[in-house]
């Protein structure tokens, strides 16, 4: 596997940092005990770094009061204990189609089974959505905003801060899918008047997979849409109202928190805007190569101006996953194909019937010499697709 050339880190970074690998294995073997359950010294030690981790992570998100940014298993476990924790009968919520199912399933089984309004916004030609077509939409009973930062299909970085004025200015809750952006894109959560931010560890932030959270705003309500152990006053039959226990649920993850932990070092010691620039020029070399060859489709690529390293395309007359699967056997190449989780996006760009598209995710760790790899692969595909 050394000369895997892997470009699917939409999906989650890889490699992680080395870095990450020896503080995790460091950390467990001499930490690894449940934080906030007793007072001996391993226990104690275990809980400092849960509590320094939320520090970095308030303070990364630009938040107030560590207390309110808590731990979840990712970003769509995050993203149901919002929308799940601020919906109910008679409201009105609006999302976008450029959502991944962790926001469009959640939404829908409101819908289905409490009767919640929801409205989709659609994006434009060139992949955004804007905030005009957001104000149009508002109700009195709109609750919540709930959309996109980044795409996880074509890349694009949503104008949260103009929407985020609008919503602020209306009361009404506004809260971001953070999934693909963080790590790769500053969120100010004051200056971009957001009140929830939903993010994940396994991506940009260079973590494990099965570690993410979110941070409630000072003033925000979530409802506990849960119940458990919280190892601190365990006599009380109702789950604990204040922050983080409010949406913590049982012992945490303590080895992906560690994790976690040393990937916000490791992105923040590198300069978030210095890696986004690196990957952001290869992403503009592949489109360019990928631009050059016959028969290739780029969506929503022209111009990459407000966009993370994503990129997704289709060969014509070729299905994404065949695709895929030459660039993995023929090419050592690892891509993303399909709907992606988002299938609104790929109904509005069309590729439903031909199962999708194929997605190059970009990361810290990738080369020119990859990226040249993958337009040649692509070029050769494209070439005998044509032969035929």
């Amino acid at each position: 596997m050394k000369d895997l050339i892997y470009l699917d880190s939409g999906a989650t970074s890889f490699p992680k940092p080395e870095e990450v690998y020896v503080f995790m294995d460091r950390f467990y073997r001499d930490f690894g005990v449940n934080p906030g359950r007793s007072g001996y010294d391993l226990c104690m030690e275990t809980g400092t770094l849960v509590e320094n981790t939320r520090k970095m992570l308030t303070q990364f998100f630009n938040g107030t009061d560590p207390n309110r940014l808590c731990f979840s298993y990712n970003s769509t476990d995050a993203l149901n204990l919002i929308i799940f924790g601020t919906l109910q009968r008679g409201d009105h919520a609006i999302t976008t189609n450029l959502e991944h199912n962790s926001v469009i399933r959640p939404l829908y089984h409101l819908w289905q089974d409490h009767g919640v309004e929801v409205d989709h916004i659609p994006f434009d030609g060139k992949g955004f959505v804007h905030p005009e077509d957001f104000a149009r939409r508002f109700k009195t009973n709109t609750k919540l905003v709930v959309m996109n930062h980044g795409s996880n299909v074509i890349g694009t970085v949503q104008p949260i801060r103009e929407i985020g004025k609008l919503c602020r200015e209306r009361g009404i809750l506004f809260a971001i899918d953070a999934s693909q952006s963080a790590g790769m894109i500053p969120i100010d959560m004051e200056a971009d008047c957001v009140d929830l931010v939903a993010f994940t560890g396994h991506k940009s932030l260079m973590g494990p997979t099965g570690i993410g959270g979110l941070y409630v705003r000072e003033g925000v309500v979530v409802r506990h849409t849960r119940a458990g152990g919280t190892g601190v006053r365990s006599a009380v039959k109702t789950h604990l109202h204040e922050y983080p226990y409010r949406l913590e649920y049982g012992t945490p993850n303590v080895h992906g928190i560690a994790g976690l932990h040393a990937g916000l070092k490791w992105v923040e010691a590198q300069g978030m805007a210095s890696i986004h620039e690196r990957e952001m020029h290869l992403c503009t070399m592949l489109r360019d190569g990928l631009q050059g060859i016959e028969g290739v489709t780029i969506y929503c690529g022209d111009d990459l101006t407000d966009h993370i390293s994503v990129l997704a395309f289709n060969v014509d007359g070729m299905e994404a996953g065949n695709v895929g699967t030459i660039l993995d056997v023929d090419h050592n190449i690892a891509c993303r194909t399909g709907l992606h989780c988002a299938p609104l996006v790929h109904e509005q760009l069309g590729t439903v019937p031909i199962h999708g598209a194929v997605r190059f995710g970009i990361g810290p760790f990738n080369t020119e010499e990859h990226i040249e790899a993958a337009i040649q692969g692509v070029r050769e595909i494209a070439s005998m697709r044509r032969a035929r």
